[in-house]
């Protein structure tokens, strides 16, 4: 798998910022083939930091449902994979750089 396939984005929401400024770590949506190996050579490329550790999990879908003028709209949302990356002491990536 090719290091620019691994990483699809960055996830921005309240509980990561807060765990990006305490303790380090970054969310990343990543691809579901995606190992720890390759997610850890793919944001210290991408990144230029050094990581400590890697953590995964697999979000899985969920039920959506919604009562619009047309009807009842039923449908699904995908499970996707998530990484959590540790890095070393000291060093920080900007996820707002390029927004």
């Amino acid at each position: 798998m090719k290091l620019s396939e691994v990483l699809i984005k960055p996830i921005l929401t309240e509980k990561a910022n807060a765990q990006q400024e305490k303790l380090r770590r970054y969310a990343f949506k990543v691809d579901r083939r995606a190992n720890k190996l390759e997610i850890k050579k793919a944001v210290e490329d991408f990144y230029g930091v050094s990581v400590v550790d890697v953590n995964t999990s697999v979000v899985p879908g969920k039920n959506k449902a919604r009562y619009t003028k047309a009807g009842f709209i039923q449908g699904m949302k995908s499970a996707y994979k998530k990484a959590m990356v540790t890095v070393a002491d000291g060093e920080t990536i900007d996820l707002y750089s390029n927004i």
